[in-house]
Parts: C-alpha cells; structure tokens; sequence
C-alpha cells in the first residue's frame, strides 16, 4: 500500500510540475502582442485538464474510512 502512496505522490509532482510549466507558457504567450489565441485556448485547456488530474490523484491518496 504505501508503495502505491509513493507511486501516487511521484505522479502528482510530475502533473504539478507540468501544470507549473504551462501556466509559463500561458504567462508568456498571453504577454506576447498579437498572441494566437488558439493555442492559448488549448494550453489553458491542457492545464485545467491537469489540474482535475492532480484532483483525482490526491483523492486517491485518502484512505478510504469505514464508518
């Protein structure tokens, strides 16, 4: 079990460092004159799609509580 926790947190940083990567390359296309839209409508696609991932593997990570 803590194997997959460990499986599960190195996952998570690899998503949050991708996250942190696109959220400069949208910092720094939005900053660029005349920016082409569409492809900072699909990086801002790509990161929201990251972010529900991070979401879904840090619920993951909650052990599940019998009541």
């Amino acid at each position: 079990m803590e194997a997959d926790q460990d499986s599960i947190a190195a996952h998570l940083m690899e998503l949050r460092q991708q996250h942190r990567d696109l959220d400069q390359a949208i910092a720094a296309l939005a900053a660029q004159a005349g920016a082409d839209q569409l492809r900072l409508s699909r990086l801002k696609k790509r990161k929201l799609m990251l972010k529900d991932q991070m979401i879904y593997w840090q619920s993951r990570m909650i052990p599940d509580l019998n009541a």
